[in-house]
């Protein structure tokens, strides 16, 4: 693999990396497979590796799969999703980052991380008490470099000014949603993740399994079943399905690769998180490494999804941006229902 700057840190890393969401106990708890799974990965050329506290067992299953390669890893995680019914176990507040980030050390077996993000941003916490907490981390060592996911520009923008004003540790690395049917991201977020010098790492580039192939039209399949993702069964988002779908048959390339290819090529994207919960889809993905989209599928591709825009949208999308919180309307919900 070709190795790219992940923004302005120095660090190198795989076009592709390795989520983890799926190495555990509601994906794959096979710790044989999944330790089979990592080193294949790291072999082809991946050597970056994300997970989150959130995510279940997975920086357990994680730590034991790097064992003896961690050297070789960077190594990242993240923070600030809701861990357990404690409503202060969740968030940017430097009392639970500094027990978040304990917890994921000693489960991921290390003593630092190399990136270490905010899964999704914290309306109720200052971001200064957040770049705070990390700036600490970051002197002390237990933490290489920071980032964020899913903050939206206007937030991207407020952290680095309020970094710079305090001479505080900024975001370096943005991880936000992207795919061939969720170009939002092309309007703003990816632009001044360019301009800041972040580098970006994409989350669900296969749209939670929609470009896979595996939901079609008028087809039943288990990802259609599943009640947890109301988007799976948008059918807007499945028409546009439909057309990538014959255009991946076109241009002769699998729909996956077609969709990875899509997001990597754009020049604010730094590289895309691979999922996988078998090495059957491992390799699949692993495939995907060396395809490039010519202009005319790029072309084919805006005329089904414009630049900029979306079909649908995710279900773990970030979606409480602060001018549609109730307290911040024009009349608050008490006000419209007396009225």
């Amino acid at each position: 693999m070709k190795y790219r700057v992940l923004g302005r840190t120095g660090i190198q890393v795989s076009p592709f990396a390795l989520g983890a969401m799926m190495f555990s106990s509601f994906g794959n708890s096979d710790q044989q497979e999944v330790d089979q799974m990592v080193g294949r990965a790291l072999d082809a050329g991946i050597n970056l590796v994300d997970t989150a506290d959130a995510y279940g067992d997975s920086e357990e299953m994680v730590g034991r799969a790097l064992k003896g390669r961690r050297d070789d890893v960077i190594l990242a995680s993240k923070f600030s999703r809701p861990i357990g019914d404690d409503p202060n176990h969740q968030g940017g507040s430097r009392r639970w980052i500094i027990t978040a980030v304990e917890n994921s050390l000693r489960r991921l077996q290390t003593d630092h991380l190399d990136l270490y993000q905010m899964h999704r941003p914290d309306p109720a916490t200052d971001i200064e008490e957040t770049l705070s907490a990390l700036t600490d981390l970051v002197r002390s060592g237990k933490v290489r470099t920071i980032g964020s996911s899913d903050m939206p520009a206007s937030e991207i923008v407020e952290a680095q000014w309020a970094a710079e004003r305090r001479g505080l540790e900024r975001f370096r690395v943005e991880q936000p949603h992207y795919s061939l049917l969720d170009r939002g991201v092309e309007r703003e977020v990816l632009p001044m993740a360019q301009k800041y010098g972040m580098g970006t790492v994409i989350w669900s580039p296969l749209a939670s399994g929609m470009l896979t192939g595996r939901v079609r039209r008028g087809q039943e399949s288990d990802l259609r079943r599943t009640r947890m993702f109301a988007a799976l069964r948008d059918e807007r988002r499945i028409d546009a399905v439909e057309q990538f779908v014959a255009l991946a048959e076109d241009a002769g390339i699998p729909l996956t690769h077609l969709a990875l290819a899509f997001v990597i090529a754009h020049p604010g994207v730094t590289a895309a998180l691979i999922g996988p919960r078998t090495m059957e889809q491992l390799d699949d993905l692993l495939a995907a490494a060396d395809v490039q989209l010519t202009d005319d599928v790029l072309d084919r591709i805006d005329e089904i999804v414009p630049p900029g825009t979306g079909v649908g949208r995710m279900d773990q999308e970030y979606n409480t941006l602060p001018i549609l919180s109730p307290g911040l309307r024009r009349r608050a919900p008490q006000e419209r229902s007396a009225a």
